[in-house]
């Protein structure tokens, strides 16, 4: 089996001592190489010709975002960041993100050696990921693939450990429309190329996306500047208006009930579902037991499987629902299983996906599908 080669980019030896020990661990991932600036790390892409870049956005001589945007104009290749979890390092994190960077780690704290072993999995599944990834050139005026993964691994649960189905939900003629959002790897720019691609006179929407809590908001104000929507990072009990995106903060679920003819968003602070938090299946779920056949469900691209079992049961109360296709999403996992399943009915590129929405949101319910 051909290994995945690696190469260290951060200006603290401790930090390559600690990700080169963790790397090198698994069988499946070879570090090939460390630099302590991105001088140093131009001449060894050349001469190693990794697989994969591990990247420390703050370093002397050139910081991480220059040196990032330089990379993918002329080499792109797959590369993960290294950021620190706060407000500031959200906002560059999300700007090398966009610029072109698969995802995104936080940066180790000095103690890390005390707890590698909770650190290891969240570094290598980053790491295979971004070497499965699709990555392209970076064009100024054109973002590039954009996504935040969770901090954590945690035991897989299903949806059930936060949410149970209900039996028969009901729906009445006078519900209202809504659209459901889900995606992970590579979603937080096929969700602006979605929203930007949208008027504000749709039916409100609901996004789970896999993001740390530190990110959630910053993301949230990012889409709420680039697009014609008030995007919110959704809160508790808040009152679901059209004209209006709510993106589940990354330390909750986000859950949509029904209230009469009125939609709330609720936060639940359970255990992970399928590792995640916020959980796609979760939001699905709720969303199907609140709006069945009026609601729309999306699934973009993103890595392993969640969401897609959430689509499924939304598409069997007969709402209609869109996959990003495998040619336009980084990783084709999450919209790729939806398919298999059969809880998909259109298969779109991400640049058809907003056309695909706005059509099926003027179409009426047809009332066989109605309880």
């Amino acid at each position: 089996m051909k290994k995945i080669k690696v190469l260290i980019v951060d200006d603290s030896a401790l930090v390559r001592d600690l990700l080169k020990e963790i790397l090198d661990s698994d069988p499946e991932i070879e570090v090939v190489g460390t630099a302590m600036d991105p001088y140093l790390a131009r001449n060894k892409i050349k001469s190693l010709n990794p697989d994969v870049i591990t990247l420390d956005i703050e370093m002397p001589k050139m910081d991480g975002i220059t040196f990032l945007k330089n990379l993918m104009k002329l080499r792109p290749m797959p590369v993960v960041m290294i950021s620190t979890l706060t407000e500031k390092g959200a906002d560059i994190t999300l700007e090398a993100l966009e610029i072109g960077a698969i995802d995104f780690l936080p940066k180790p704290k000095l103690d890390l050696r005390k707890k590698i072993n909770e650190y290891k999995e969240e570094i290598i599944q980053k790491v295979k990921g971004a070497a499965r990834a699709k990555v392209r050139p970076y064009k100024p005026s054109q973002n590039s693939q954009v996504d935040v993964l969770e901090k954590e691994v945690a035991p897989k649960q299903s949806v059930d450990a936060v949410l149970k189905k209900k039996a028969r939900p009901s729906y009445g003629k006078d519900t209202q429309r809504i659209i459901a959002i889900g995606a992970s790897t590579g979603g937080t720019e096929a969700i602006r190329h979605v929203l930007t691609g949208l008027n504000p006179d749709l039916p409100p929407i609901v996004i789970a996306q896999h993001i740390p809590e530190s990110f959630s908001k910053p993301f949230a104000n990012r889409m709420n500047g680039a697009c014609q929507f008030d995007v919110h990072e959704a809160e508790d009990g808040q009152l679901i208006q059209p004209g209006h995106v709510y993106i589940s903060p990354g330390s909750h679920h986000l859950i949509v009930v029904r209230k009469g003819s009125n939609y709330y968003c609720k936060l639940h602070d359970g255990p992970r579902v399928n590792r995640h938090k916020p959980s796609v299946d979760v939001l699905f779920r709720s969303v199907a037991d609140a709006a069945g056949p009026h609601s729309i469900g999306v699934i973009l691209t993103g890595m392993g499987d969640d969401g897609a079992r959430g689509l499924k049961e939304l598409h069997d109360t007969g709402a209609p629902t869109i996959a990003q296709d495998e040619n336009t999403s980084v990783v084709w996992g999450m919209p790729g299983v939806a398919v298999r399943l059969g809880g998909v009915d259109q298969i779109l590129p991400l640049g058809k996906v907003a056309r695909g929405i706005t059509k099926l949101a003027s179409k009426k319910v047809r009332q066989t599908e109605l309880t």
